[in-house]
């Protein structure tokens, strides 16, 4: 058990998330009074103090009543990080008194050092737009957010790939996402709105007409507005009728306009949803990349994980979709899969670099409410924080040598080992989409049950998220109130 106690402030989140980066799967409970600690455990003291005339964060750390480790964070509002935001300042320091005291008592490393939220590369983007220079980031990144080295050079270089495609920062600017909630089989790690292909076949004619609607609706909202890319994702798309699908898909060429689209992407995700009738009517309808993802290449691990195809099914769906004549295909991975180990991991990789795909996108699994992992993680062997950093080791050799190189990057609450998902690109060949919608420098506007719209405010930096609902029924039913949300959000901006 691991007791909080906090004096003069009230950041639980914030110090909650980064507590358990050091202390996975253990219980945090958060005390109002320094007594509730009965002595058993550890006890985390965390204050926030005025001492002539500096404001100063001291942990310390207390195990079977007794002080183990104080560290102390003097002078937060002197600090040097992105921006001039008092509150922003204040929960760094806290949070890295915090990190210093764990640091010195704990087994497990954290090498994103006081950085819990999902788009760490954002921060580089901030630095670099206040004209900070790359020495000088990296020395924030490293003494202020106290990032490992490798973890800022890598950001930093993901922040200076990316920008030829985010910037000029245009207002005008959007994107499209559409979802597509049907799938053949719910996998074990999936917290997705994902519905049985099997089970619901009955609601696609009608959920596409739906979703067709609010595609339809959208181009009126956004028709002064430049659309830049779009995105088919789910779910997996091509879990329903071709029929279907290329109606969705020409919709959007109605409402939008083919030639002003830059990148369209499809995810097919699944390779047994992949046949030559579906490929070949994408490429008749000029779509740009699809995502091929066979998430492990080792047969035991898929069965395990409810994927019903094999490795082989993987291979032969891709050679398919380069027959047909796809330029670009991304293949996602997820290192730390359960019973998988460094052997399994270096078989995956080596079938990936046959392969020779244009993109690979490497996620860390990551333990989400809502999936059946989660319900039965404690049956499954699940590898160590150390063999999981070797595994991504591998991975980041394999991608170099397959001359692919780091273009985007996410975290997610609840990764193996306190890791990262990245995403990997021979050059000229980046997802548009992807980089728009990781670092939020761009409107998405979203359609679909369980889709997010997200409008940007450039001159203020922020997000405006705008979500639908996750339930297929519930959007059937609602849809037009999924469209009064985008209006009234448009209408305030």
């Amino acid at each position: 058990m691991i007791y909080v106690y906090l004096v003069g402030h009230d950041f639980r989140y914030e110090v909650n998330e980064l507590i358990k980066a050091f202390f996975f799967g253990e219980d945090i409970v958060f005390i109002d009074n320094k007594d509730q600690y009965d002595g058993e455990g550890i006890l985390i003291e965390n204050s926030l103090v005025y001492n002539f005339g500096q404001l100063n964060s001291t942990t310390m750390v207390y195990r079977n009543n007794k002080l183990i480790f104080k560290y102390s964070v003097e002078d937060i509002e002197g600090m040097k990080i992105e921006g001039e935001d008092i509150k922003r300042k204040t929960r760094i320091g806290i949070k890295k008194s915090i990190y210093e005291a764990l640091t010195n008592i704990s087994d497990i490393t954290a090498p994103w050092g006081v950085l819990t939220g999902i788009r760490p590369v954002k921060i580089v983007h901030g630095l670099l737009d206040e004209g900070v220079a790359d020495e000088e980031i990296l020395n924030i990144m490293t003494n202020q957010y106290k990032l490992f080295p490798e973890k800022a050079n890598l950001i930093l270089n993901i922040a200076k790939k990316q920008r030829k495609y985010l910037y000029p920062l245009d207002e005008n600017r959007f994107s499209l996402y559409v979802d597509i909630p049907f799938c053949p089989t719910r996998c074990l790690y999936c917290s997705f709105p994902t519905c049985s292909i099997d089970r619901y076949i009955d609601y696609v004619d009608r959920y596409m007409d739906n979703l067709i609607y609010e595609i339809d609706r959208i181009s009126e909202l956004m028709k002064n507005k430049q659309i830049s890319t779009v995105y088919i994702g789910g779910g997996t798309p091509t879990s329903i009728p071709v029929k279907n699908l290329e109606k969705i898909i020409q919709a959007i060429y109605k409402d939008f306009g083919k030639k002003k689209i830059k990148e369209i992407t499809v995810e097919a995700g699944r390779p047994d949803t992949i046949n030559r009738e579906m490929l070949e009517m994408l490429s008749k309808n000029e779509i740009d990349r699809i995502s091929i993802n066979p998430q492990t290449m080792n047969d035991k691990t898929l069965k395990l994980i409810g994927r019903k195809h094999s490795s082989q099914e993987i291979a032969n769906a891709y050679y398919l979709a380069k027959e047909i004549g796809f330029n670009v295909i991304n293949m996602d991975l997820i290192i730390g899969l359960p019973s998988e180990g460094l052997e399994e991991v270096r078989n995956t990789l080596k079938e990936i670099k046959n392969l020779n795909p244009e993109n690979l996108t490497v996620h860390t699994l990551s333990i989400k409410r809502g999936s059946k992992f989660k319900e039965k993680m404690d049956e499954y062997h699940l590898e160590s924080q150390n063999i999981i950093e070797k595994m991504l080791d591998e991975t980041r050799c394999f991608a170099h040598n397959m001359g692919l190189s780091p273009y985007y990057l996410y975290r997610q609450k609840q990764t193996m080992g306190n890791f990262e998902n990245i995403g990997y690109s021979k050059e000229g060949k980046e997802c548009i989409y992807n980089i728009a919608m990781m670092e939020e420098k761009e409107t998405i506007m979203a359609a679909g049950v369980g889709a997010v719209s997200k409008i940007f405010y450039p001159k203020e930096n922020r997000i405006e998220r705008v979500p639908n609902v996750k339930s297929l029924e519930e959007y059937l039913n609602r849809t037009e109130e999924m469209i009064e949300r985008k209006l009234l959000s448009l209408e305030i901006k």
